[in-house]
């Protein structure tokens, strides 16, 4: 692939990154919503390592998930704090759905992956004046 088709593939790996953070941050909200209102819906993994109080959980994933929708808003708007704030960010929810994995596994590791990706993309993706 041309540089030219690199920088075209992150750019919209960017874009796609965005929109990405923005739904993994209102699905990270409306988790911690359940979590908090409900927490007996969750199942634990019996003898995992990391055992924690689901209702807490529900409080971080709501906060993180609203901080990282508004980021993932600033990312697609453009703003250049936003990438460097948004790798951070998404770094730390891949961490907390890596301790939510004994509640729900499948969903968790989705999650996961997709950050990954998300880091992957504002980190390649060209600035503005290179584009």
């Amino acid at each position: 692939m041309s540089t030219a088709g690199t920088k075209a593939a992150a750019t919209g790996g960017m874009l796609f990154g965005a929109i990405i953070m923005m739904l993994g941050g209102l699905f990270q909200f409306f988790q911690g919503i359940a979590a908090i209102a409900k927490d007996d819906i969750f199942l634990s993994t019996p003898n995992y390592v990391f055992k924690f109080d689901t209702t807490a959980w529900g409080w971080i994933h709501l906060i993180l998930g609203i901080i990282v929708a508004l980021v993932g808003f600033m990312v697609l708007t453009g703003a250049t704090w936003a990438r460097a704030v948004g790798i951070g960010l998404v770094a730390l929810q891949a961490f907390a759905n890596f301790f939510f994995l004994p509640y729900f596994p499948l969903w968790a590791l989705i999650v996961i992956a997709l950050d990954v990706f998300v880091i992957w993309a504002l980190a390649v993706a060209p600035g503005r004046a290179e584009r």
